[in-house]
Order: structure tokens, then C-alpha cells, then sequence
């Protein structure tokens, strides 16, 4: 556990924690690591979860495949992340969707019920993780808000376009990299990928973008 104290410390539960008292506290909420291997599920459609996953190492991506095994892409988690802490906090919420490593990943579990109730040992922090987890999952329901913003966009142009003006945004540079292939974009949309990579390349030959795999650059419109 020592080897992902640093990368804990920066995450949205432990903000305001001392590398001191995150060693402490880590202890007083169970925490155990666990490695999955590159397209391992960490979790499955429909299971109980009881504990608070925190990615520190690796890259998983949210996804759901219907019965005919179509499959969308919900979302990415960076290392850094928690993630299922909806479902965990609402004590017996099953999982709506899988979790699948990307790549090789370590995760740390934690007792979600020793988050959410008075800590016995009377941590000096344990309020101030509360309230953190009571944030970052406010912060998670406005990406909610945005996805479904994105995918009331009617076609396959608009959709592009505002998940890439979305990404510039967060890079703050008309230049950025995103977290998908191509088709784990189309994916992620929801769009055919024959017709998104015709789209974006009808974008690139109207002067609106350049790309290089998942790299792209805006360009802003002429007047």
C-alpha cells in the first residue's frame, strides 16, 4: 500500500489529508489493493458492491453490452479515480454496468461502511473524507448531466463536435489527446464507426480539425 500513498493523496477522497494520517486512515477503513490484468473485469453488471475502488495504477473503461453483444462505452477511469461509489454509498445498489481494465491496473478497495458511519477510533479526519466523498460524487452526477447533454445531440457531427470542444475545454488548448481509439469513440457516442471516421474526415478537409489517432488539434472558423 505504501507504493500508491502519493497517488491517494491526490485524489478527491483524501484531499486535505496528510500523508500521516492517510497511513492511519487507510488502516481504520480496511483498505486493500488488488491487481487485474489487462481486460479483466473489476466489476460485473448487477453484483453488490460493498466497497469504495480507488484506480491507482492503469486505465479502466465503464461499458455495457445489450443482449445482441452491441457494447457503448459509458466512460474512463484515469489512476487517481474512484469509481461505483453511487452504488457502493447506497449500501446494496447493485452495479448498473461493467468495469474492464484497459491495461494492467492495481485497485484499492475500502470499506465503504466505515467511510459512512461514526469511526469508532475517532480518526481526525474520517469527517473530512465524508464530506470529500459526498463532493465527488456531486461532481460525477454533472458529468452525468453533460453525457446525457452529449448524446441528445441528434447526429453524428454534433456529437463530435461537442465531445471535442468538451476535451479542448478541459485541456485548455485547442490541442489534446483523448482516452479512445476509434472505435471505442463510436463506442462512447454511440454512432456507427464508418460514419464518424467519414465525419471526422470530412471536418479535417473543411479545415475544422486535424488528427493524428487520438490526437487532435481545433482550428477556429474563418470569417
Amino acid at each position: 500500500m505504501e507504493n500508491y500513498l502519493e497517488i491517494l493523496m491526490d485524489t478527491e477522497l483524501f484531499a486535505g489529508i496528510s500523508r500521516e494520517d492517510l497511513s492511519a486512515m487507510l488502516e481504520c477503513l480496511g483498505a486493500r489493493v488488488e491487481a487485474f490484468p489487462k481486460d479483466a473485469y473489476i466489476l460485473h453488471q448487477g453484483q453488490e458492491l460493498e466497497k469504495l475502488p480507488i484506480l491507482v495504477a492503469g486505465k479502466l473503461y465503464i461499458q455495457t453490452d445489450d443482449y445482441w453483444g452491441n457494447r457503448s462505452i459509458l466512460g474512463h477511469v484515469e489512476a487517481g479515480e474512484m469509481f461505483g461509489e453511487a452504488f457502493a454509498a447506497s449500501r446494496g445498489g447493485s452495479v448498473l454496468n461493467d468495469v474492464v481494465a484497459v491495461e494492467n491496473s492495481m485497485v484499492v478497495f475500502l470499506n465503504m461502511s466505515r467511510i459512512l458511519s461514526t469511526c469508532s477510533r475517532r480518526c481526525r479526519f474520517h469527517e473530512r473524507v465524508s464530506q470529500n466523498l459526498f463532493v465527488a460524487i456531486a461532481q460525477k452526477n454533472r458529468k452525468l448531466v453533460r453525457k446525457l447533454e452529449l448524446m441528445s445531440r441528434r447526429s453524428t457531427r454534433e456529437k463530435l463536435l461537442a465531445y471535442l470542444s468538451d476535451k479542448a475545454r478541459e485541456a485548455e488548448s485547442p490541442s489534446f489527446t483523448i482516452p479512445f481509439n476509434r472505435q471505442q469513440l463510436a463506442d462512447f457516442l454511440s454512432v456507427d464507426r464508418s460514419a464518424m471516421s467519414s465525419e471526422l474526415c470530412k471536418m479535417r478537409e473543411e479545415g475544422l480539425l486535424e488528427f493524428e489517432k487520438n490526437r487532435f488539434v481545433l482550428h477556429a472558423l474563418s470569417k
